[in-house]
């Protein structure tokens, strides 16, 4: 199977490494680049085929591209490589605003096009969608709080994504993946309420603080993201009619505060990456159903904005 990434960043990067080491010689990878960042390493290097500096140089026989470059090009990306491949698995968020024209993208009927939602594939998620009764649940309570100079070490914060709202960065968006969570555990929220806002010195000009209430048929959502937190927490509480529940990300854990039982449920660093990949590859043989579609994607990203439609 031939592959090619837009883009090798963070992202990129581990996703080549995870595809080799599960796929090994069945997976040829091309990346198209800048050519304006650092050296990928020798060990990313011994595994790309062919590196390309522009989109005309690109074969046209991918079976899958992987769109990683920044948010803010996703769009114009899918539209200039729509010809060269398949299949696209699309880095979170799908795109910018969620408002853009996706029909305009003309997309094919025979085609894949998957939006990553790597935590929804995380041992704690896939715990509460099989376990948790969610019309026993009467409020939940989400937070994602840590310290962006933190993130990612040896790297000046203020030059990354993160901290420029020109590239797509911001709390609101850039932690999609709790709003992905919610919508993939109790659905699509019927109303939402919400502060997207800068509160704290970081030297950034994106949003670092972003508080929601949402409200469903029988239930009420409270989620708070932050960029500042300086103890990192990711956590869900469900309060329920038998008990109030703990689900903690970072820790792997569920408890059950009443009862006092807790469940471990650790798992190593790219688990959730691998197994997306092999649902992603699945879903592209026919044996699993897309889950998360670019419209579903940008219907997503708008609750992160704080609309519906």
């Amino acid at each position: 199977m031939k592959v090619c990434f837009i883009g090798v960043g963070s992202i990129a990067k581990r996703h080549t490494r995870n595809l080799k080491e599960l796929y090994g010689d069945e997976i040829e990878i091309d990346v198209l680049r800048s050519g304006k960042g650092g050296s990928m390493g020798s060990e990313l290097e011994k595994i790309i085929r062919n590196t390309y500096h522009d989109f005309e140089s690109l074969p046209k026989d991918y079976d899958v591209i992987f769109i990683t470059n920044p948010t803010r090009l996703h769009y114009q990306t899918l539209q200039r490589v729509h010809g060269n491949g398949r299949h696209f698995f699309i880095e979170k968020p799908v795109f910018e605003t969620g408002q853009e024209d996706w029909e305009e993208l003309h997309l094919r009927e025979d085609s894949v096009y998957y939006v990553a939602c790597p935590l929804r594939y995380s041992n704690v998620i896939q715990y509460l969608k099989r376990s948790v009764d969610f019309t026993q649940i009467y409020s939940i309570r989400c937070i994602s709080s840590s310290y962006l100079p933190e993130w990612r070490p040896g790297t000046d914060y203020r030059e990354t994504y993160s901290a420029k709202k020109e590239l797509g960065g911001g709390v609101s968006i850039d932690l999609i993946h709790e709003w992905d969570y919610i919508c993939e555990l109790v659905g699509v929220p019927e109303q939402v309420k919400c502060f997207i806002t800068k509160k704290s010195d970081l030297e950034i000009d994106s949003d670092d603080l972003a508080v929601y209430i949402a409200e469903y048929k029988d239930k009420v959502v409270e989620l708070h993201l932050d960029y500042f937190g300086r103890y990192a927490e990711r956590k869900i509480e469900l309060f329920g009619k038998e008990d109030t529940i703990e689900a903690d990300l970072i820790g792997q854990t569920i408890t059950y505060r009443r009862s006092g039982n807790i469940v471990d449920l650790h798992e190593e660093r790219d688990s959730m990456q691998k197994k997306e990949l092999q649902n992603f590859f699945r879903i592209i043989e026919g044996k699993e159903k897309n889950n998360n579609p670019i419209p579903q994607a940008c219907q997503t990203l708008k609750i992160t904005r704080g609309y519906l439609e």
